[in-house]
């Protein structure tokens, strides 16, 4: 099943191989159209996945603060999703 990343109607990621973790899907970075995704200084640490990075979402001017995020330096216990991306904040995921 195709799983979208959609925010403002735009598609940000579109896969059929996401890895779903506590209930967000996880798209392959090859999946993610980084045109939409800016930088983020933020960072927050999870006791079990490691190290999360984020980025704001960007769609026609809107930004989402800090709405991917990803591991790139996964623990052992969540290295399936290593450089994947996944959302929140406003972004519809289904």
């Amino acid at each position: 099943m195709t799983i979208r990343a959609t925010f403002k109607g735009t598609v940000i990621a579109e896969s059929d191989d996401t890895v779903v973790v506590e209930g967000n899907h996880y798209f392959p970075p090859e999946a993610v159209n980084d045109a939409y995704l800016k930088s983020s200084d933020t960072h927050t640490t999870c006791g079990w996945k490691g190290v999360a990075s984020y980025r704001d979402v960007v769609v026609d001017g809107e930004r989402l603060a800090d709405a991917a995020w990803y591991y790139d330096d996964p623990k052992d216990a969540a290295k399936e999703i290593k450089d994947r991306v996944a959302f929140w904040r406003g972004v519809v995921v289904g």
